[in-house]
């Protein structure tokens, strides 16, 4: 008898606990967000307009401070943004809070309160061990109800971020992550540690999903506090690994020490004000950087030495050790914000109207990567070779960024151009362009009888300046565009002249 009783309470008691864990499963659940995003994104052959419009959907989780974490890449260019809670049939209109596209990350928030009653904000807790189980939720595109999987944390090391091809630290599963399970949690213990982001689809690969960690994460949400993205910081030093015993050797090096040899510094950079090329950089916040360029974030686990560039903010000092003709320095580098590329090719943007010009019937825009990737999946085969090359080539203090002559509106004033198309320019009348900015400032300016547009070949394009401003209300007509530039492009004055022009103009028909 007295062993009955005593089963029957251990049956009663693992019962109690079965039922708290449900119940802890549930309001887990319960946190658990699907996202519905109406997305339309720029046309970047026709910058003037949009695409059509697409209905996407992903995942996220409740948060501290009635937010819910996602990934950027499943708002991004978002008009219209719905999220729904498990298990609820209505739909809450959400808007973004705050967005870091180059961590792929986003919080959002609702307005109406009522739609975090019975949710419970989860949790950032600390990345796991290798080998370590972790449960993925999400909503994969197929279903409308909750998917969980369960996978084993592989490898933990910089890769390249999809969205916006940023390299940061990630995190390797081999659960299924697919369309729908972006931004969904990765949960260890309850614990947000991590953010479902991509999966790698290359041939042979198997189940390999790739998750935001929560060092990313807490920078992120760090960086949110005060509404103003800064992103992560840039040291501004380009580096090359120093394993060739000859090399190191001509560095200054003893056989026993390594480091990154430093071949670049941009000169409006902050380690500008430290380091210059042929030093060797031995630290990083403490950190040995090895002669492959990596360190020992963890015991036994190696990563690029940017990760502890990544720990700090816009602001911070980061001690760094360096090694400079044999001699041995330690100073501080105080990091600047990241600025937008430092590749002539200006890198993806997201949640922003493209800039173009129009003169003449050219149409022209600075080049980057929302164009490049206008020629769809296959870009780095499809796309122009002059802009893949260009990629590869550093901006200057003489030259930030291309120009491209885009395509030709066929009129009068352009006749013998109307096959041109995808033309890096590199000077106007005879003056070289920097920017985009500058580019169109020194065409509306132009006080001669022609503009003569050439490039690094010699090749030329002459447009006659009058026969182009008396056209330009004609063109714009007939192509049912707009405008003649993008917004902000010019000040009061130009915009002044715009309307002059467009009221002294007579309509009619391009002939």
């Amino acid at each position: 008898m007295k062993h009955l009783l005593t089963l029957c309470l251990l049956i009663l008691c693992f019962s109690q606990i079965a039922h708290a864990d449900n119940r802890e499963r549930e309001q887990l659940k319960r946190s658990i967000i699907k996202i519905y995003t109406t997305a339309a994104a720029p046309d970047y052959f026709n910058p003037w307009a949009l695409l059509n419009a697409q209905q996407l959907s992903g995942s996220g989780a409740v948060i501290d401070g009635q937010q819910i974490l996602t990934n950027a890449h499943v708002i991004a260019n978002g008009s219209f943004i719905q999220v729904q809670r498990h298990g609820d049939a209505q739909k809450f209109r959400a808007r973004v809070k705050f967005v870091s596209h180059d961590a792929d990350l986003a919080l959002l928030t609702v307005d109406d309160e009522s739609f975090f009653d019975d949710t419970r904000p989860l949790a950032l807790g600390n990345l796991p061990d290798l080998q370590e189980e972790v449960t993925v939720y999400g909503y994969p595109i197929g279903g409308k109800s909750l998917s969980i999987t369960r996978g084993v944390l592989s490898r933990v090391e910089h890769q390249y971020y999809a969205h916006a091809e940023s390299y940061l630290m990630a995190g390797q599963i081999d659960a299924a992550i697919n369309p729908g399970n972006s931004g969904g949690p990765v949960i260890s213990g309850g614990r947000i540690v991590g953010v479902a982001m991509q999966t790698n689809h290359s041939a042979g690969a198997e189940n390999l999903g790739y998750f935001v960690p929560p060092s990313v994460i807490s920078h992120v949400l760090e960086d949110a506090k005060d509404g103003v993205h800064q992103g992560f910081p840039e040291l501004g030093a380009v580096t090359q690994s120093l394993e060739s015993p000859s090399m190191k050797a001509a560095a200054g090096l003893a056989p026993d020490q390594e480091g990154a040899l430093v071949v670049r510094v941009f000169a409006d950079a902050p380690a500008a004000q430290v380091l210059k090329a042929g030093d060797v950089l031995l630290q990083v916040d403490g950190f040995d950087v090895a002669a492959d360029r990596t360190i020992e974030w963890r015991e036994h686990q190696r990563t690029n030495y940017h990760y502890a560039v990544d720990q700090y903010h816009v602001g911070d000092e980061l001690p760094v050790r360096f090694a400079r003709d044999g001699e041995i320095l330690e100073e501080k580098i105080t990091l600047a914000a990241t600025p937008p590329s430092r590749s002539l090719v200006q890198g993806e943007k997201f949640d922003q109207r493209p800039r173009y010009y129009i003169y003449g019937g050219v149409v022209f825009v600075p080049l980057n990567m929302n164009l490049i990737k206008r020629w769809g999946n296959n870009w780095h085969s499809k796309a122009p070779i002059e802009y893949l090359h260009a990629r590869n080539q550093w901006s200057s203090p003489d030259q930030h960024e291309l120009v491209v002559a885009l395509k030709v509106l066929p009129a009068p004033v352009n006749l013998g151009y109307h096959d041109w198309k995808n033309w890096i320019i590199g000077s106007v009348n005879g003056e070289k362009i920097h920017d985009f900015q500058q580019f169109a400032q020194l065409m509306e300016g132009s006080e001669t009888g022609f503009v003569e547009l050439k490039d690094s070949a010699g090749y030329r394009m002459v447009l006659d300046s009058a026969a182009a401003r008396e056209q330009q209300p004609l063109i714009l007509q007939t192509y049912q565009i707009p405008e003649r530039h993008s917004l902000g492009l010019f000040g009061a004055l130009a915009e002044s002249a715009d309307e002059a022009t467009a009221d002294g103009a007579e309509l009619g028909q391009v002939e």
